[in-house]
């Protein structure tokens, strides 16, 4: 329709006056990108916030998966085109004057482009940040610090919205989304986040909720992509559209497909809930040892570094079924070593050496 193509030849207008005037700028807009991946949550942002606080730690993982699992379901029904290929598309059935739109090794993402994951997965974690922080700030407050948490709060929303406009801007810039997707996914982001302030109960999650809330969410995703399956409603449609398009096979990554998302959050959350009802956990971060800065220094700089190693290990692709059941255990592990074994490991250390000391 008429509408729907004026949005997305205005976005490609300024796609093009992005990528012609900012060039210069690449790098830092490739980085900003990787700032706002998802998946940067669980290997950098998770593990140094849990060991500052368990609750935002805890916190920043619901939150991150709940909001790519909405971000899925909202991809799924919005049904949105990413510019890399539809300009390829919109200049084939008229010969309208759109410019070329240049693409990057980022570029080809093959799930649907409304609303941007990236957009969304940033500012709902960023968001928990800067609202953790100002309410650490409030609590630790008399009135001659009023000017300073007011200072405080200004200086954190103005790096969260320089933040989200990076990323959004990147997001444009590499053509993997309109504007109208990055705009939609960061106010997403910040109404799941928001949503997170007021449901205490996720810190003191069993076990059992949290497996609950697991099997809820795959067969919730699962039944609503075989429902439309069946009234031949493919919502696999733009995987084929990025192959067609993509500039270089080698830039289409098979764990950009919506089912892959889904996989690697599910894999996270269980782990959480395995992680924070484990004895290793209740031992090292409960304990005695637990309220040490020592202790979480250590914490935060062993998780950081061995996770660093964990992205060389390479999920093979070939079988969708054992990428998906390997991906799962791949995310497991990584809230597992946060959380549970890194902490018990430190925790036995400190045991030995204050032994010694005695």
């Amino acid at each position: 329709d008429n509408m729907s193509d004026l949005i997305h030849s205005n976005g490609v207008l300024v796609i093009h006056h992005l990528q012609k005037n900012y060039r210069d700028y690449l790098d830092f807009l490739n980085f900003m990108s990787s700032v706002g991946d998802p998946r940067n949550i669980l290997s950098v942002y998770f593990p140094l916030w849990f060991q500052l606080s368990q609750i935002v730690g805890t916190k920043m993982i619901w939150v991150a998966v709940i909001g790519d699992w909405f971000n899925l379901i909202f991809k799924w029904i919005l049904f949105g085109h990413r510019p890399y290929w539809w300009v390829q598309e919109a200049l084939l059935h008229q010969n309208n004057s759109l410019p070329q739109l240049e693409q990057f090794p980022i570029t080809c993402e093959t799930g649907p482009g409304s609303p941007s994951g990236h957009a969304m997965g940033s500012s709902c974690v960023w968001y928990v940040m800067v609202t953790s922080a100002l309410s650490f700030t409030r609590a630790h407050r008399d009135n001659s610090q009023n000017k300073l948490h007011r200072l405080t709060w200004s200086i954190l929303w103005m790096a969260f919205w320089v933040i989200q406009v990076s990323v959004c801007i990147s997001r444009v810039f590499i053509a993997t989304h309109f504007p109208h997707q990055v705009v939609l996914g960061v106010f997403a982001g910040m109404l799941v986040a928001e949503a997170f302030e007021h449901i205490p109960a996720i810190q003191t999650a069993s076990l059992k909720v949290y497996i609950t809330t697991n099997l809820f969410l795959f067969f919730f995703a699962l039944g609503f992509y075989l429902i439309l399956k069946m009234i031949d409603i493919d919502l696999l449609w733009s995987v084929p559209k990025a192959k067609k398009w993509c500039a270089n096979p080698e830039w289409i990554h098979f764990d950009t497909t919506p089912f892959a998302g889904l996989v690697r959050n599910l894999g996270a959350l269980f782990g959480l809930g395995l992680a924070i009802n484990s004895q290793m956990f209740l031992q090292s971060c409960r304990g005695k040892n637990g309220y040490k800065t020592s202790f979480k220094l250590m914490c935060i700089a062993t998780t950081l570094t061995t996770l660093q190693f964990y992205d060389f290990i390479k999920i093979p692709t070939h079988t969708e079924l054992l990428f998906y059941v390997l991906s799962f255990v791949k995310s497991a592990v990584v809230p597992l070593t946060v959380v549970a074994l890194i902490p018990y490991c430190i925790h036995l250390l400190m045991g030995c050496s204050d032994k010694k000391l005695d």
